[in-house]
């Protein structure tokens, strides 16, 4: 596993982290930046990636680090959606970084055609995973951030069987 670099080899320079559940603290945007790029290299399609916390827990910065890593855009291009929703990034891979913290129920949730998501294998990202809905046989990754005094964070990892989803 590992992020791919043009010619198909494993990228060179990141270390991909493990996606087997575990804990960690950053205590740096930067560091949760760099966390982000290190988990990206050891994604493959499809998978989704549940982004849980409070608000300033680190979970648009986190998706900034797995998204450049990926190689789907720049951390600078990478935002919150929180208005638009749903971002989708096209590089080796394609990337979809959803918030749903303006959805207030299913009916919202299936106006956005989500659905129509996993038709091709992408990653997935999702802020606020709690006001989703849907079924999929997709991976779950669960992420559980945590903001801690003196801008760290916590990460927790958490895998979860792709039946118990939806």
């Amino acid at each position: 596993m590992g992020i791919l670099a043009e010619d198909g080899a494993a990228h060179p320079r990141i270390t991909p982290v493990s996606l087997t559940a575990g804990k960690i603290v950053t205590t740096s945007a930067e560091e949760t930046l760099a966390y982000g790029r290190r988990l990206a290299a050891g994604m493959r399609p499809p998978q989704l990636v549940f982004l849980s916390g409070d608000l300033g827990a680190g979970k648009t910065t986190l998706a900034k680090g797995i998204i450049s890593g990926l190689g789907a855009a720049r951390e600078e291009e990478v935002t919150s959606p929180t208005f638009t929703l749903v971002h989708e990034f096209r590089g080796p891979v394609r990337v979809f970084h959803i918030d749903l913290y303006r959805i207030e129920g299913r009916a919202d949730l299936q106006t956005l055609g989500l659905d129509d998501l996993f038709a091709s294998p992408a990653i997935v990202l999702v802020e606020w995973p709690e006001r989703w809905s849907l079924a999929t046989d997709w991976p779950v990754l669960q992420v559980r951030l945590t903001a801690l005094p003196n801008d760290t964070h916590s990460i927790e990892l958490v895998t979860r069987d792709p039946e118990a989803s939806g």
